[in-house]
């Protein structure tokens, strides 16, 4: 873990843009917005649509992510209303716990235990992400980058939407653990998949190009 400082943003009018970026202006500006305090997320702005939009930190990826504690990941998330009941909960412990100081192993303690105590909803259908802010800092390799569409799904294998076959725009990764030999992990945990589908354009509409994978 870096240094707590180094996961908030100075300037909160600067983060809400951000979270504001991550979808098209048409969703994002009737959106609830969070920003992140030194206790973990709080409302900056009380949307309308159902929608929130956030800036995702490094510890809201997958536990065995290689950057799960990079300071410099900035990620504009905007989730729909499914998303927003189901997935911002697990985005306010994580970061609560964070804020406090805890480890990753308390962190995945307190999530387990949340659901087996009902204190975290279930997965809703049609639960879905935009990520298509140019301004996000996704992670140190390649561009940084990426416009893109996320799926929240309990789908048990990524082949059934063409996941990483040859010329597939659809990509996919287990939502807690990359690895497979970390799976074991999860027990506890509800196995939620999650598919990335690249946008063409960013979110103000600029071409964003399509990257390889």
């Amino acid at each position: 873990m870096a240094p707590i400082d180094q996961y908030l943003m100075a300037d909160r009018a600067a983060e809400i843009a951000l979270a504001r970026s991550a979808a098209p202006e048409s969703i994002s500006r009737d959106a609830t917005i969070l920003v992140l305090g030194r206790k973990g997320y709080e409302t900056a702005a009380e949307g309308k649509n159902g929608f929130v939009c956030v800036v995702g930190r490094s510890w809201g990826g997958p536990f065995d992510w290689p950057e799960f504690w990079n300071p410099k990941v900035r990620a504009a998330d905007c989730l729909n209303p499914q998303a927003a009941r189901s997935i911002v909960p697990i985005f306010y412990l994580r970061a609560k716990m964070v804020m406090a100081g805890r480890s990753k192993a308390e962190m995945l303690s307190a999530l387990k235990a949340a659901y087996e105590n009902k204190q975290l909803p279930d997965l809703e259908s049609g639960a879905m992400d935009y990520m298509m802010s140019k301004s996000s800092y996704l992670t140190d390799q390649g561009d940084h980058n990426m416009a893109h569409l996320m799926f929240d799904t309990l789908v048990k294998d990524g082949k059934d939407w063409g996941s990483d076959a040859a010329g597939s725009p659809v990509m996919s990764s287990p939502y807690w653990f990359v690895s497979s030999e970390k799976q074991p992990q999860m027990k506890g945990l509800p196995p939620i998949l999650v598919f990335l589908v690249a946008a063409p354009n960013w979110s103000d509409g600029a071409p964003a190009g399509m990257p390889d994978h």
